[in-house]
C-alpha cells in the first residue's frame, strides 16, 4: 500500500531537522501504538532530501550485541572509523555527539523503550550527553517506540531524566475516516458503504491492518472477515502481543476488564459483578490514565468529575474488535474451529457494526470541525412499580463552537429501523432538561450517508 495522509507530521519533522542542522541538536518523539506507522512516517520524511540518516532499532539483546550491530551501521552509513571494543550504548552516543560537531545527520532510534530491559542508566547517561553537547552540534535525534506508557513516562515524568528534553513529542493517530475513504476508492472501486463500515469496525484506521486487507485484495466485508477469521490470519494473536508488553506478567485482569467492556458492560459495577465481585477501581484507572486504552464516558452535559452516569468505552476499535470475536473465542481458535468462528462473527455483524457506526459519524463531525463539543446523552429511569431500568438515550449531541446552536442526530444502519416520531419525542425531552437555550437541528444517519 502507497503512503498516505501525515502531511502536518512529516512538515514537523522537517521543520525540527532543519533547526538541528542549521542551528543546533534536536530532539523529537513520536510515539503512537503498535502498528501505527512511526517507523515507515520517519523513512518517508527523510526519504531522497539529501540527509544522512542513521536507524538503529533496539531489540531486547544484550547492550554489547545490540552496540557491536550499531557499530557496524555507522561505519557503513557515515564511511568513519570506530574504535574497536565498544560495548557501551552512552560511549556510543558521545562518539556520534563528538562527529555532530562537524557533520549533520538524522539519528533514529527506534523501540527505546526496551533500555528499560536492557540497561536503564541509558536514560541518565542521555540527558548527560544531551546537556553537554546540544548547543554544539547539528545532530537531529529522532526517537520512537511504541510501549505508549512507558515513552509517555521517559519524556512527560518530571522524574525521569530526560523529562523536558524533546523538542516536541508527536503522538500518531489512526487514519481519519476521509483518508479510508480515498483508500477505499483507489484500492477497491465501487465499494459499498458497508465494505467502508467494516474496515473502520475493524481497523479503526490503523495503517498496518489497512494495509493488509489493501495488499491481499480483502476489501468487502465477507473477504474481511474470511481473512480475519482464518487459520493464517495475522490477526489471530494481535491483541495479545500489543498489550502484554504494556501490561506485563499481571496482564490477566486488565484482560478480563476489556472483555468485559468488548462485551458491553460498560459500568464498573457491571464489570465487577461479572468478575466475582473484586475492586477494579485501580485497574480502570490504569487503563484510562496509564495506559490510554479505554475512556470514561459522561452524559454531554454532566458536570466535570460527576460519578452518574458514567460508563467505560475502548477507545481501539481493533482491539474491541479483538477481545470480543477473537479472545471471546479462543476455544473456536484451540479446535482450529475457524469456519465457525467466521459465521459466528459474521452473523453478529449487523449488530456490531450498527454501533460502532455511531463512532463513524461522531468522528466524521469532528473531522469537519465547527464543534467545541461532540458526545451522547443519556439517562437511567426506572419503570414505574417494576425493578427494572431503562436507559433514554440520543446518539449524538455536537455543540457548535459559535452561538448556542446544537445538532441532535439519531443513527441507525438501517434506514427501516427508523423511528422519526420517538426520536423528535427524544429530542423534545434533552431540550426541556438540558438545551432551553439552544437552536437545535435534528439530523437521522443511516449507512447511506457514510
Amino acid at each position: 500500500m502507497k503512503f498516505y495522509n501525515r502531511e502536518k507530521e512529516i512538515e514537523e519533522l522537517k521543520r525540527v531537522q532543519g533547526l538541528a542542522f542549521t542551528r543546533n541538536s534536536r530532539m523529537l518523539v513520536v510515539t503512537g501504538r503498535r502498528r501505527i506507522g512511526k517507523t515507515s512516517l520517519i523513512k518517508q520524511a527523510f526519504k531522497d532530501d539529501g540527509s544522512v540518516t542513521l536507524y538503529f532499532f533496539v531489540g531486547r539483546k544484550s547492550e554489547s550485541v545490540l552496540v557491536s550491530e550499531f557499530v557496524g551501521h555507522v561505519r557503513e552509513v557515515l564511511s568513519v572509523f570506530v574504535p574497536e571494543g565498544m560495548i557501551s550504548f552512552s560511549n556510543l552516543m558521545q562518539y556520534l555527539f563528538e562527529l555532530g560537531k562537524t557533520r549533520s545527520f538524522n539519528l533514529v532510534i527506534d523501540e527505546f523503550q526496551e533500555f528499560y530491559n536492557i540497561n536503564e542508566t541509558v536514560f541518565s547517561d542521555l540527558q548527560n550527553l544531551w546537556d553537554s553537547y546540544r548547543q554544539d552540534t547539528r545532530v537531529n535525534l529522532v526517537i520512537c517506540g511504541s510501549v505508549f506508557s512507558l515513552m509517555q513516562k521517559i519524556f512527560t515524568d518530571h522524574s525521569e531524566p530526560l523529562f523536558g528534553r524533546a523538542d516536541n513529542i508527536l503522538q500518531l493517530r489512526p487514519f481519519k475516516v476521509e483518508v479510508l475513504k480515498q483508500i477505499m476508492e483507489e484500492y477497491a472501486p465501487g465499494y459499498s458503504n458497508d465494505d467502508l463500515l467494516a474496515l473502520y469496525t475493524i481497523t479503526g484506521g490503523v495503517p498496518k491492518y489497512v494495509e493488509l486487507f489493501c495488499d491481499n485484495d480483502r476489501l468487502t466485508v465477507e473477504k474481511m472477515y474470511r481473512f480475519v477469521f482464518s487459520e493464517m490470519s495475522p490477526f489471530l494473536d494481535e491483541g495479545r502481543n500489543l498489550l502484554i508488553t504494556e501490561f506485563g506478567k499481571n496482564y490477566g485482569t486488565y484482560f478480563s476488564i476489556l472483555q468485559e467492556l468488548a462485551n458491553g458492560y460498560y459500568t464498573q459495577g457491571e464489570i465487577e459483578a461479572r468478575l466475582g465481585g473484586i475492586a477494579i477501581g485501580g485497574h480502570l484507572n490504569k487503563l484510562e490514565n496509564v495506559y490510554h486504552l479505554i475512556t470514561r464516558e459522561r452524559p454531554i452535559f454532566a458536570k466535570p468529575g460527576s460519578k452518574k452516569n458514567v460508563r467505560y468505552i475502548i477507545i481501539d476499535n481493533f482491539l474491541s474488535f479483538w477481545f470480543k470475536y477473537i479472545e471471546g473465542n479462543r476455544s473456536y481458535i484451540e479446535l482450529q474451529n475457524f469456519d465457525d468462528l467466521y459465521h459466528l462473527a459474521q452473523a453478529d455483524y449487523p449488530t456490531y457494526s450498527g454501533r460502532v457506526l455511531e463512532k463513524y459519524f461522531r468522528q466524521k463531525l469532528a473531522e469537519a470541525g465547527g464543534f467545541k463539543e461532540i458526545g451522547s446523552w443519556w439517562e437511567m429511569k426506572s419503570m414505574s412499580g417494576k425493578q427494572k431500568i431503562e436507559a433514554f438515550e440520543i446518539d449524538i449531541i455536537a455543540l457548535r463552537a459559535r452561538g448556542n446552536e446544537a445538532l441532535v442526530a439519531e443513527v441507525k444502519r438501517n434506514v427501516n429501523n427508523y423511528n422519526h416520531k420517538l426520536f423528535m419525542e427524544k429530542v423534545e425531552h434533552v431540550k426541556q432538561k438540558e438545551m432551553a437555550k439552544y437552536s437545535i437541528e435534528t439530523k437521522f444517519f443511516s449507512l447511506e450517508d457514510m
